[in-house]
């Protein structure tokens, strides 16, 4: 018997994420910037891609919302093609910027709308009730593809510097290919609904105390995470120099990279059973509280041995990021369940870009970044990542987030 539409968007999307996931580039990025153009501009680079995401965020997730989740998929994927080539063939600032603002627009397009398509998709087989499995499945899908992509990717930049690049081309063409494959899912509300009720709805949503809470998580734990991201590379780099390996840098950034994929991967085995055994409020404050350790032992010291603390850097992920998600979408209706998350996005994106923006005011604008400096900038974030911490556990006492 063959399979529903919709039961095939089930089958089908996690194959798109994992297309999307092949990013070969993700691990030697900021010291292809830095050694082309400086550090500074590799963070602003960073600021740019953030900023394109964040303008375009909540039209994306209202596009998705109006006009489909298939064709905001696509757009998508079309983004992440053209974004790459520039990368590939680029040279100057302005070539890197353009590339950076459409890698970005991909990446807005994409945020929000395949999570919604998946739950649409279950709801519409009347397995709803599986949205934490399959979300926690098309993470796997997602970071294994990482891991994969960032050691390969590692050894591609090694050979030739770009190459990680062009092979980022196919596999956007390929991600694009497969959601070209994908059926739109039913809603339970009409489709292009009045924009006054999508607002309303949207105000409604932000209203509810459990809504609230996890988007105060979500923002603070996106920064946080992209925080170790970005300047986990540059202090790979430094880690190595003290030893004389910073020319092998992107091989075994790329390597670091991938293992913590993997590391990440095998966390979520028993992900689900923590969040059984100990709620779901004690799981995700145990995520945020890895990441603000992380930034800690950054913070203290650049021996190469704690680049091992950095293959932890997405465990908080695999320990929030499936549970989050499978708790927010029964919250939202269909006419704003894509805005919904794109604002969520929008306000963590632009948390993250004006702390790097203020970052980057104090990073030299010569060669690579001293150690001296990431690590003031680091107890900066240290720093309110106690005071936020604490604030969300006192706030989760009075929250009804188990369902």
């Amino acid at each position: 018997m063959r399979a529903s539409p919709t039961a095939h968007n089930i089958t089908l999307y996690p194959w798109v994420v994992f297309a999307q996931g092949l990013v070969f580039w993700q691990a030697i990025w900021f010291l292809f910037f830095q050694n082309t153009l400086s550090a500074a501009e590799a963070i602003l680079l960073y600021v740019v891609y953030d900023i394109a995401v964040t303008v375009l965020e909540v039209p994306s997730g209202y596009m998705s919302d109006r006009l489909g989740r298939r064709i905001t998929l696509l757009t998508s994927g079309l983004c992440a093609v053209l974004g790459t080539a520039l990368l590939a063939i680029g040279s100057t600032f302005a070539v890197f910027a353009l590339a950076q603002a459409l890698i970005g627009a991909g990446t807005a397009f994409s945020s929000g709308t395949g999570s919604s398509l998946l739950f649409e998709s279950l709801r519409a087989e009347n397995r709803a009730d599986e949205v934490e499995a399959q979300e926690l499945r098309v993470w796997r899908f997602g970071f294994v593809a990482s891991a994969l992509s960032a050691a390969t990717g590692g050894l591609m930049a090694q050979a030739f510097e770009t190459l990680p690049f062009f092979a980022g081309i196919l596999t956007a063409a390929i991600m694009l290919i497969l959601a070209s494959r994908l059926c739109e899912p039913p809603r339970e509300t009409a489709a292009n609904p009045p924009v006054s009720q999508q607002m309303r709805s949207l105000r409604s949503a932000l209203q509810k105390s459990v809504l609230i809470w996890l988007f105060a998580l979500s923002t603070i734990m996106y920064a946080f995470s992209h925080v170790i991201y970005v300047f986990g590379q540059p202090y790979i780099s430094a880690a190595l120099a003290t030893r004389g390996f910073e020319g092998d840098a992107p091989m075994i950034s790329g390597f670091v990279s991938g293992l913590m994929m993997l590391i990440s991967v095998g966390t979520s085995v028993i992900a689900w059973r923590l969040r059984q055994r100990f709620g779901l409020a004690a799981v995700l404050l145990l995520a945020f509280g890895i990441q603000i350790g992380l930034i800690t032992v950054l913070a203290l010291t650049n021996t190469v041995v704690a680049i091992a603390f950095l293959l932890l850097r997405m465990v908080p992920s695999s320990l929030s990021t499936p549970f989050v998600m499978a708790r927010i979408q029964p919250e939202l209706s269909s006419d704003m369940r894509a805005t919904y998350l794109s604002v969520q996005s929008f306000v963590g994106r632009i948390v993250l870009a004006g702390t790097l923006y203020v970052a980057s005011l104090s990073v030299s604008d010569a060669g690579q970044m001293p150690y001296a400096e990431l690590r003031a900038i680091l107890v900066w974030y240290i720093t309110a990542g106690v005071v936020g911490f604490t604030a969300l556990a006192f706030a989760a006492r009075r929250v009804r987030l188990e369902t």
